[in-house]
């Protein structure tokens, strides 16, 4: 009970949202453990903010491919990254509430202003990346799962997506109600997202069609698939003869696509940017500390690990190791069967750089030596195709791209064909249009703090609208497959995260910033060994993708980063130093 319990209502002062919060909290202390998580849940916010963009798009993708290329055996990836993804926004967010200040000031001042303003810029960048994948996402889930009819009006499907996007974020602008109406959408969504994939995999499993020895192997960490391919794919492989090293070279390289998508959208730079904003807009103090980190668990990784483990288990039991259907001239009762048109282009497409890699790269080439257009250059490869022996054409109508649409597909049998686009089409819905208005909401914060701008009003509403050129994403990328577009862009908010992660464990460390709240003894190590391991990973899977993407070019980019990085911190020391010196003298 509380302490004031014995003042009479009508001469206690009225308290403020975040005061009544924070009695709250204290009250929760004499509670049992039932009523005290009751209190938190009814607290948290900031989590469900950060859930809503984790559970997009590139979250998506990443579970859906991760599925196909590697089945079971990577379900353990997401989860670790999640995991020390948990670890550096608790760590932002124990600065964050310990100060009451705002990071982008903090890191300027006290730790290195190009990590500052790369922190800030890079962010920007992966909203505006990120945003057009969302959008793509968004229509295709209408027009291929939830109204088909839809699919020749695609300007009206973008339109109405947009006006939802930006009328759900403008509404957390607004501060008090507003914001409550905003955390508990986004609840709504998120629940209704991992509610979607985890029916899926009930059904499958009271079907009998789960493997259960198999997924919990895949939630041992496998690090060897790093270097080579999940070991489903050995016998197919083998098939492959003399051109196994090719297709080998292929799997790899989708495979660590896939898996380094998967490891940046669990959290990405732009997550680490919004939590700390999130907290100081809702007044949250060092009072909080133990609610963040409790809120990060249950609003953002819980329903994380749920819904995408559940579409990697969906996507590995319907496609892994499985050659598309009609690819290969198979038939039922009779009859062939008819390819999807998008998968039997891909599958063209896989012969044809088969060819090219027999015959070599001039045969791309027309007679003046320029690269042949994709047309000319089937045809020209189209009569070597009956020569490519049929354990290359399985291994090929494996590695199809898959979208929404042919997991929903390949499910109906399962769950029913209406039922199954349903769960999918408002599951992909979901997560799109939740990470758009997240998108936007960053990208407000953001531009405030870039140009010096007070948080919240109308240049918050400006700097949120900067990711709705994602529009754009369904018609600069027509035909393509949607889901895929997540990867490449994830890949490159992957090369982004170290910048964020280094930052702050600099800043956790700093004791001119937290004073007496930086953690001691064992809690220092504690931190700093979990953190370090954070920083190393991401450090790994951005170095990865900076090699595979860019090779020297990305290498030059990041020692001239660091260089200035470097130079600018010694040229801080030198002023410190000297305005040290000149105080003694004094």
């Amino acid at each position: 009970m509380p302490a004031d319990s014995s003042v009479p209502e009508s001469a206690a002062p009225a308290l403020s949202g975040v005061e009544r919060e924070r009695q709250m909290l204290v009250d929760a202390q004499s509670y049992g453990v039932r009523k005290k998580l009751k209190t938190w849940l009814k607290l948290s916010g900031p989590g469900w903010l950060q859930s809503a963009i984790t559970l997009g798009g590139g979250s998506l993708a990443g579970s859906l491919f991760l599925g196909v290329i590697g089945g079971y055996s990577l379900l353990w990836l997401q989860v670790m990254a999640m995991a020390f993804g948990v670890v550096m926004l608790g760590a932002i967010g124990y600065v964050t509430l310990s100060t009451g200040k705002r990071p982008f000031g903090l890191i300027n001042e006290h730790v290195n202003p190009v990590l500052g303003w790369g922190w800030a810029l890079a962010t920007l960048a992966a909203n505006i990346v990120w945003c057009l994948p969302q959008f793509s996402l968004a229509e295709a889930a209408v027009s291929q799962n939830l109204a088909p009819g839809m699919a020749d009006h695609k300007a009206v499907t973008c339109g109405i997506l947009l006006a939802v996007a930006i009328f759900i974020t403008m509404i957390y602008d607004r501060g008090g109600k507003g914001m409550k109406t905003y955390e508990n959408t986004l609840r709504i969504l998120v629940g209704l997202i991992v509610l979607s994939f985890l029916g899926v995999v009930v059904k499958l499993a009271s079907t009998g069609a789960l493997d259960f020895g198999a997924v919990l192997a895949g939630l041992v960490p496998d690090f060897s698939l790093l270097s080579r391919p999940a070991s489903t794919f050995d016998s197919a492989l083998a098939a492959t003869g003399e051109y196994r090293e090719y297709w080998t070279a292929k799997i790899l390289g989708m495979q660590r696509d896939v898996m380094i998508t998967a490891a940046a959208t669990a959290v990405g730079i732009n997550m680490t940017f919004l939590f700390p904003y999130s907290l100081l807009k809702k007044d949250w103090d060092r009072s909080f500390r133990g609610l963040s980190i409790f809120d990060l668990a249950t609003g953002m990784a819980i329903p994380f690990v749920i819904a995408t483990g559940c579409v990697v288990i969906a996507s590995a039991n319907q496609f892994h190791a499985k050659p598309a259907p009609g690819l290969l001239g198979e038939q039922v009762d009779g009859r062939v069967v008819e390819p999807d048109a998008g998968l039997k282009s891909q599958f063209e497409g896989s012969l044809v750089a088969r060819v090219v890699a027999e015959q070599g790269r001039e045969f791309g080439n027309d007679k003046d030596g320029k690269p042949l257009k994709a047309g000319a250059l089937k045809e020209k490869a189209s009569p070597y195709f009956a020569a490519i022996p049929d354990g290359e054409k399985r291994m090929a109508a494996m590695l199809i791209k898959r979208d929404a649409r042919h997991l929903a597909a390949a499910l109906a049998t399962l769950i029913g064909d209406n039922f199954s686009n349903y769960v999918f089409g408002f599951g992909v819905l979901a997560m799109a249009l939740s990470t758009i208005t997240i998108l936007m909401l960053i990208s407000g914060f953001t531009f405030c703090e870039v140009f010096g701008f007070p948080q919240g009003g109308f240049y918050h509403r400006v700097g949120c609208l900067l990711p709705a050129i994602g529009v754009l994403g369904p018609f600069v990328w027509s035909g393509k497959v949607a889901f895929w577009l997540a990867v490449p862009t994830s890949v490159f908010g992957m090369v982004l995260l170290p910048i964020a992660y280094f930052t702050f464990f600099l800043l956790m460390n700093n004791k001119m910033v937290l004073g007496d709240d930086m953690p001691t003894g064992r809690s220092r190590v504690t931190w700093n060994v979990l953190m370090g391991m954070a920083c190393f990973l991401a450090t790994v899977g951005a170095g990865w993708a900076i090699w595979d993407k860019a090779r020297w070019v990305g290498v030059g980019a990041v020692v001239a980063f660091v260089a200035l990085a470097l130079f600018v911190h010694i040229q801080r020391l030198s002023k410190l130093a000297a305005a040290a010196q000149s105080e003694s003298a004094s």
